[in-house]
């Protein structure tokens, strides 16, 4: 009987389905890696947006400098956030298309992030105070939403 050199069918085949496989792990992982990888660049980015309001809403004074708070935008207060003069002026800041800023120009780039700032009073161990919360959200990612929440205390 002579001996021959080689594979047989089977030993290829066999050989094939193990390389497919194979090469179905490395690329789901290949995949998935590639379609989380924005993620962490849209979170840092969206909470440099909610900095950002955040930080503009601090620097406004905690009652309005007329004396008269309504507790929201007073009378010839626009939705221009460069007219507001105190906190609870952003009570209701809906910025459903895109980041902006304080002119309410959209900022080029930021059009897929949505922003919404709630004020709401409340008390801090019996102190009043103002809850402000600025939620960032992004148009491609369902499940991501960014609050970022402060305190100001009545003086």
């Amino acid at each position: 009987m002579k001996h021959y050199k080689g594979a047989t069918l089977v030993e290829l085949i066999v050989s094939i389905v193990i390389l497919s496989v194979s090469a179905v792990g490395v690329m789901v992982v290949i995949t998935q890696t590639t379609s989380k990888s924005a993620n962490p660049m849209i979170r840092a980015q969206g909470t440099a947006i909610a900095q950002a309001y955040m930080e503009e809403i601090m620097s406004q004074p905690l009652t309005d400098p007329s004396g008269v708070d309504t507790g929201g935008r007073e009378p010839g207060e626009s939705n221009n956030r460069a007219s507001f003069d105190d906190v609870t002026d952003y009570f209701d800041v809906d910025d459903d298309d895109g980041a902006r800023d304080q002119n309410g120009a959209l900022i080029p780039g930021l059009e897929g992030y949505n922003v919404t700032v709630a004020v709401t009073a409340t008390t801090l161990n019996g102190s009043a105070a103002r809850r402000i919360v600025v939620n960032v959200t992004y148009d491609g990612i369902a499940q991501f939403s960014l609050p970022v929440t402060a305190y100001r205390l009545l003086q």
